[in-house]
């Protein structure tokens, strides 16, 4: 491989810039729900998105895909097969929503349409984003439901979303989504109110698709169990912030920010019977009340005066691994000794 197709083959897929989305409030102020955001999704990668409900995951999501309207805002870039997402006009942007970028929504019964079969949901994506007939847009509808594990397929078509249960309904979901054959999948939280063996089956099924159809995942999650067992990266995020990101594996040995060692430390771990569980004290700030400075500063037991007197930047510390805390490298001994 020429140096030319190994910075090809290194660009990322999805490059997110600055990514900002404010909503006008009744007194006229402007709350911000995502706050300069910036992050890459490489190709084949799923990246994980996670922290506590209202943190700003499902926004940033959203943000990507331009669905958010008045009174909300998007600014900042989103690089995408080298254009700006943000730049594009409306016809434009339709092309790109479920032809080359996919969405799976969090709760599927609200998302699908109640009253039209699932075939007719299939094949209106089918026949948005590409040119087959209805013969051949029926194929294919059959072809996807049999693709992400729907028994009798071809039988299955004509019925409405309430015929099929939670977790066949996520899986129409990303049939939908999977239609044109994406090459990004936008999944906010596809396993909420599964049980866990649907859930692992839907994760499972994510991958196997991931693998097969070379595609990059973004993947909003609170559970950080999915995270262990899906993502090679994960990003927190809190009030509207990234305040961590690096590989999975790295950041869930030693976090590098009280929030996500305060997330991690809540989570029960093999070998740490019988030993407490660290919780977070307090809840997150809602829109019209983030403090000034570090956002979680009010929760955290290494914060002091400069903590609230300035925000503390995202930076590197080491080969992919960011975090925005002053006290960073306490924190991260911390974890080695409890480690060691």
């Amino acid at each position: 491989m020429s140096a030319a197709e190994q910075m090809v083959a290194a660009a990322p897929a999805l490059s997110v810039r600055g990514l900002s989305t404010t909503f006008a409030a009744a007194n006229g102020r402007r709350l911000t729900a995502v706050d300069n955001i910036s992050f890459d999704v490489m190709p084949g990668e799923v990246l994980g998105l996670v922290g506590e409900s209202g943190s700003g995951k499902s926004i940033t999501l959203r943000s990507i895909m331009r669905l958010i309207h008045a009174p909300g805002e998007v600014t900042g870039h989103v690089g995408w097969q080298g254009r700006d997402l943000m730049a594009l006009s409306e016809r434009e942007m339709r092309k790109v929503r479920g032809g080359e970028i996919a969405m799976i929504f969090q709760e599927p019964m609200t998302a699908l349409n109640p009253v039209l079969p699932v075939a007719v949901q299939i094949e209106e994506n089918l026949r948005a984003h590409t040119s087959l007939d209805a013969a051949g847009r029926r194929k294919r509808a059959i072809e996807l439901l049999d693709l992400v594990g729907i028994p009798a397929a071809a039988s299955r078509l004509g019925d409405y979303p309430h015929q099929f249960s939670g977790g066949m309904r996520q899986r129409v979901m990303i049939a939908i989504g999977l239609a044109s054959n994406p090459r990004l999948l936008l999944a906010d939280e596809p396993t909420t109110a599964l049980d866990v063996t649907i859930q692992d089956q839907i994760l499972k099924l994510i991958l196997e698709l991931r693998d097969e159809l070379a595609m990059s995942v973004v993947l909003v999650t609170h559970d950080l169990g999915v995270v262990a067992a899906t993502c090679d990266r994960l990003a927190v995020m809190y009030a509207g912030r990234i305040v961590e990101t690096g590989p999975v594996g790295e950041v869930f040995y030693q976090p590098h920010h009280p929030y996500t060692r305060g997330l991690l430390g809540s989570v029960p771990r093999s070998g740490a019977e019988r030993t407490m569980l660290l919780s977070i004290e307090g809840t997150p700030p809602g829109l019209a009340a983030i403090p000034p400075g570090c956002a979680f500063a009010p929760r955290c037991g290494f914060a002091d005066a400069g903590c609230t007197a300035a925000r503390p930047p995202l930076e590197d510390f080491s080969a992919g691994h960011a975090v925005a805390c002053f006290h960073h490298q306490t924190v991260g001994q911390q974890e080695a000794v409890l480690h060691g």
